[in-house]
C-alpha cells in the first residue's frame, strides 16, 4: 500500500515572497505624472517617487530615517569605557578580598603586604601592572586578578577577530600560546602577500590550522584582509573616540592581556600591516557616545562597526553619487542592521524602478534627458479625462459613451453586411433575420429542436453617416502669472484630458497644442507636460492665434475650432521680422494685431472660445470684445473647473456640427 505523502509548511526563504502583492505601476505613474505636471523633470519625479515610496513600500527617505534613528540609539544609549570599568571593578574586588584576608593575620608579613597594597598607584593599569608578581593570600583575590588578564585578552582578541570568544574555549596559558602562534603566522602571511608572493598554499594551510578563529570563513587572502581591516579600523575608531587618559589606560592594560605581552605586540603589528594594505579604510574618525550603558572593548568595536555600516547604507540610500543605482544597496547588510522589512522595501523599490524603465514608461529625448513615453502620457491623459468626465457628469447628468472615432454617427437604420464593413452589428435585426430564415418551410430546417443558426446572409450592420472632422487648436497661456496663481497644473491636466479624448474617441480630429508667453510655440504633449514654469514677461496672444490659424489652414476640409486659455490681457505681439514686442499697459499695436488675427479666424468660420481665468476687469472686457467679433464665446472658469469647461465646450461644438 502506498504511503500518503506528507507535507510541512514554514517561512519562505528562497527569493522574493511569492505571495507579496504585485507592484502598483499605475499608482507610480500617477504620482510621477503629478510631479511632472507641477514642473519637475521626469528624472526628478522618478527620484522623488523612490524617495517617498508608495502606499505599500517605504521610500528611501523612510529607510534613511530608520538608519539615523538606529545610529542615534547607539550613540545616545552607550558609552565606551566598559572594559575600563570592568577591570576597575575586578581590581577592587581583588584588593578588598586580599585586605580582608590580611586583616585576619597578625604577622609582620601581613603588615608588609598591606603596606604594598596601600602604596599601589591610583591608575588602574599601573596598579594591575604592580600586582603582576604579588603573592596573593586570598584565593578570591587571586581569582579576581586573574580574571582581569583573561578579560583583557578576550576583549582585545574579540575586538580584532569576530567570534573569537567562541574560539577561546578557556583563558589558559595554552590559549595564550595558540593566539600568539596564530598572530605570528598571520603577520608572516600578510608580509608575504604585501611583497607580492604567491601565498595561496600558505593561506590554505593557515586556515586549516587556525580556521576556528575566523567564523566568516574567508576564501582568499584578499577576503581575509578585508574582514580583518574593517574590524581593525573600527577598533582604531573606538580608541579615537576615547579620551586621551582612557586611551592611554587601555593601551597599558592591553599589554597585560593573558599575562603575555606578545599578544598586544602581535596585534599592534597586525594593525600596522592592515593599515598599509587597506589605507582606504576609515582609520582616523571618531564618534561621540553620550549614553549610560558602558560597552566593553569588543562590544564597542561592534558598535563602531555598526555605525560604519549605517553610514555606508545611508550613502547608498542617498543615491547622490555619479552612476548611482538602487541595485547598489546592500540589501543583506540592510536586513542585518534594520531587519527583513527594510530589505524587502529596498528590493521592491529597485524592482519598481526596473519595471518603470522596462515597460517603456520613460525614454531618452533628443537631448539625452529622460522623458515620459507616449504610454505614460496616455495613462496620465486617461486619468485626467476620467476626472473631467466625473465633473461633467456631476454637472449635467451625462453618462460615459463608447461611441467614438471617425467611422460616423449611427442613423438608426441597418443594411446587409458586405465584405470589408467595420460598422457594429445590428444584433436584433441579425437575430430576427436568422429566426425568419430558419422558420421558413422553404429552408427545410427542422423546427423540432427550436435551434437558430446564424448565416452570413443574416448579418446586418448599423448604418452611419459621415462625421465631420475638426481641426482643433488649444492655445494655453504659459506666462509666469499662470504659475504664480496656481493655474499651471490645471492647465496641463486640461491639455492631457483633451488630447486623450481626441486621440481615443475622435481620432479624425486634428489637435494642435500651442503655448504662449513672450513668444508662442507649437508643442507636442510630452513637451507641454514636461514644461517648467519660467519667469518671462509677455502674453503674446497674437502669435498664438497666428499659429492656430496656420494649423487650421493645413486642414481645410475640417471644421475649425480654436480654444484659448489665458489669465491676462495681451501684452506682446509679433513684428514682421519675428521679434516679440512687450509693453505694459498693452500697446495699441498689440491689441490691434491680436484683434486682426481674431478677425482672420472668424472669416475662416472658426469657432473661438476664450477661457478666462481670474477676475481682471481689463482682461474680461477685452476677451468679450474678441468673442463678439469672432461670433464665439467666453467661459469664466476657475482652476478646478478648467478641464471640464474646455472638454465640455469641445463636445458642445461637435454636437452643434
Amino acid at each position: 500500500m502506498t504511503q500518503p505523502e506528507s507535507y510541512s509548511y514554514g517561512p519562505y526563504h528562497d527569493g522574493p515572497d511569492p505571495l507579496a502583492p504585485p507592484l502598483d505601476l499605475r499608482e507610480a505613474v500617477d504620482r510621477i505624472g503629478a510631479e511632472v505636471l507641477s514642473g519637475s523633470s521626469p528624472r526628478t519625479a522618478l527620484e522623488e517617487l523612490l524617495r517617498r515610496g508608495t502606499s505599500a513600500t517605504a521610500g528611501l527617505d523612510e529607510l534613511t530615517r530608520r538608519l539615523w534613528r538606529r545610529r542615534a540609539e547607539i550613540q545616545r544609549g552607550h558609552r565606551l569605557d566598559g572594559t575600563l570599568r570592568d577591570v576597575r571593578r575586578l581590581l577592587d574586588e581583588a584588593l578588598d578580598a586580599e585586605r580582608t584576608a590580611l586583616a585576619a593575620r597578625s604577622d609582620d608579613d601581613a603588615r608588609f603586604r598591606e603596606a604594598v597594597l596601600d602604596a599601589l598607584p591610583s591608575g588602574t593599569a599601573a596598579a594591575v601592572g604592580e600586582l603582576a608578581e604579588y603573592p596573593w593570600t586570598s584565593e578570591t583575590g587571586r581569582n579576581a586578578y586573574d580574571r582581569i588578564r583573561e578579560l583583557l585578552g578576550e576583549q582585545l582578541m574579540e575586538s580584532r577577530f569576530q567570534g573569537m570568544a567562541d574560539a577561546l574555549r578557556s583563558s589558559t596559558r595554552a590559549d595564550a600560546e595558540r593566539v600568539a602562534a596564530m598572530l605570528a603566522e598571520l603577520n608572516s602571511l600578510l608580509d608575504a602577500h604585501a611583497r607580492g608572493e604567491n601565498v595561496e598554499r600558505r593561506f590554505t594551510d593557515f586556515m586549516d590550522r587556525h580556521g576556528e578563529f575566523f567564523p566568516e570563513r574567508p576564501r582568499t587572502v584578499e577576503e581575509l584582509v578585508d574582514a580583518l581591516a574593517a574590524r581593525s579600523a573600527a577598533a582604531q575608531r573606538m580608541l579615537n573616540s576615547l579620551t586621551d587618559e582612557q586611551r592611554a589606560e587601555l593601551a597599558d592594560l592591553s599589554r597585560q592581556a593573558f599575562g603575555d605581552p606578545r599578544i598586544a605586540e602581535g596585534l599592534a603589528a597586525l594593525d600596522a600591516r592592515l593599515r598599509g594594505l587597506r589605507p582606504g579604510q576609515d582609520w582616523t574618525s571618531s564618534a561621540s557616545f553620550r549614553g549610560n550603558d558602558p560597552l566593553g572593548l569588543a562590544d564597542g568595536v561592534g558598535a563602531l562597526t555598526e555605525l560604519s555600516d549605517l553610514d555606508a547604507l545611508a550613502e547608498q540610500l542617498s543615491q547622490g553619487y555619479p552612476g548611482a543605482r538602487l541595485e547598489d544597496i546592500d540589501t543583506d547588510l540592510l536586513e542585518h542592521r534594520l531587519g527583513p522589512d527594510a530589505a524587502v522595501d529596498a528590493r521592491r523599490l529597485a524592482e519598481l524602478e526596473r519595471q518603470l524603465r522596462r515597460q517603456g514608461l520613460f525614454h531618452r529625448g533628443a537631448d539625452g534627458g529622460l522623458r515620459l513615453s507616449p504610454k505614460t502620457l496616455r495613462r496620465l491623459g486617461e486619468t485626467a479625462l476620467a476626472e473631467v468626465t466625473r465633473s461633467l457628469r456631476a454637472r449635467t447628468g451625462h453618462r460615459d459613451t463608447t461611441s467614438a472615432g471617425a467611422a460616423g454617427e449611427p442613423t438608426g437604420a441597418g443594411r446587409p453586411w458586405r465584405f470589408g464593413d467595420t460598422e457594429p452589428w445590428e444584433v436584433s435585426r441579425t437575430v430576427r433575420n436568422a429566426v425568419l430564415r430558419t422558420a421558413s418551410p422553404a429552408t427545410g430546417a427542422s423546427q423540432a429542436t427550436g435551434a437558430v443558426r446564424l448565416d452570413v446572409s443574416d448579418v446586418e450592420v448599423a448604418e452611419t453617416e459621415h462625421r465631420a472632422r475638426a481641426a482643433v487648436a488649444l492655445c494655453v497661456d504659459t506666462s509666469w502669472s499662470m504659475v504664480a496663481e496656481g493655474r499651471w497644473v490645471p492647465m496641463k491636466r486640461t491639455a492631457l484630458a483633451l488630447h486623450h479624448l481626441i486621440s481615443t474617441r475622435f481620432r479624425g480630429d486634428a489637435l494642435q497644442l500651442v503655448t504662449f508667453g513672450r513668444y508662442a510655440t507649437p508643442v507636442d504633449l510630452a513637451e507641454l507636460v514636461g514644461m517648467e514654469g519660467t519667469w518671462e514677461q509677455g502674453t503674446n496672444a497674437h502669435h498664438a492665434l497666428l499659429l492656430a490659424g496656420r494649423h487650421l489652414r493645413r486642414h481645410p476640409d475640417a471644421h475649425p475650432v480654436v480654444l484659448m486659455v489665458t489669465d491676462g490681457e495681451p501684452t506682446a505681439h509679433l513684428e514682421a521680422d519675428g521679434t516679440a514686442v512687450f509693453d505694459y499697459p498693452p500697446d495699441p499695436r498689440t491689441l490691434h494685431r491680436t484683434v486682426a488675427e481674431v478677425d482672420g479666424l472668424a472669416r475662416r468660420g472658426a469657432a473661438l472660445t476664450v477661457f478666462r481665468l481670474g477676475d481682471d476687469p481689463r482682461l474680461a472686457s477685452f476677451v468679450d470684445l474678441l468673442a463678439r467679433r469672432a461670433g464665439g464665446r467666453v467661459v469664466a472658469a476657475d482652476a478646478d473647473g478648467l478641464g471640464a469647461a474646455v472638454v465640455g465646450d469641445y463636445l458642445r461644438s461637435r454636437r452643434r456640427r
